[in-house]
């Protein structure tokens, strides 16, 4: 090939490598770099920005979703009971502070997740609906009869139960958790996810501080 020919050859394929580069860019506002969004089948493509790209505000909930949220409601709840029974039951301390940090924090956790279904025009559940017989129990909630003898318990032994029945619970939150996540496309809003991985590292470190408590009364 002659060198003069080989020379366009060269400068036309760098002004088409030059062309489709500006084509890409230059539809991004103000000189960003653009995102192709692929349509629907039947839509056409259409161009969105890096910021839109990344927005997560308008992602949509799905059933596992509001089932995680409507379970947890009344997960939360019998916590509370169970936390409600401390006061006139033991004598320690640090099992009143435990307390106290659950009350506060799912407290305010069932006020959040009845205002995300209220917002969303979702059925709000019975929060005691756990107490009716036969009714369906989340994953770790205690039974009737293991509430009954958390009940009938004082001092030393309360404590004990009371530290075995909050780790179970505590799991049964965990696993909760990892089913939603594992639910192809739920815990995807963001509400949602915020709220369930915070689930899943208070929980796990409330666990932790209860094993410890429960091992210092075993010796």
């Amino acid at each position: 090939m002659a060198p003069r020919t080989l020379g366009f050859l060269v400068i036309a394929l760098a002004l088409t490598g030059a062309a489709c580069r500006s084509s890409q860019v230059a539809s991004g506002p103000s000189g960003t770099p653009a995102i192709i969004q692929p349509g629907a089948p039947g839509q056409d493509n259409r161009t969105i920005s890096a910021a839109a790209s990344t927005d997560l505000s308008k992602v949509g909930f799905t059933p596992a979703d509001v089932k995680f949220m409507q379970g947890m409601i009344g997960h939360h709840q019998q916590a509370l009971e169970m936390v409600a029974l401390i006061a006139e039951r033991t004598s320690r301390d640090d099992m009143k502070m435990l307390g106290k940090r659950i009350e506060l924090s799912q407290v305010d956790e069932i006020q959040m997740m009845q205002e995300w279904l209220k917002a969303r025009g979702q059925t709000l559940p019975d929060p005691h609906a756990h107490h009716q017989h036969g009714a369906t129990l989340m994953p770790g909630m205690l039974t009737m009869d293991e509430m009954a003898k958390l009940q009938a318990a004082r001092g030393v032994a309360f404590d004990r139960l009371f530290l075995e029945g909050m780790i179970k619970h505590h799991g049964g939150a965990l696993v909760m958790v990892r089913e939603l996540f594992g639910t192809p496309g739920a815990g995807q809003d963001s509400d949602i996810f915020a709220f369930a991985s915070d689930v899943e590292a208070d929980q796990q470190m409330e666990m932790d501080r209860m094993g410890a408590m429960l091992r210092e009364l075993q010796q």
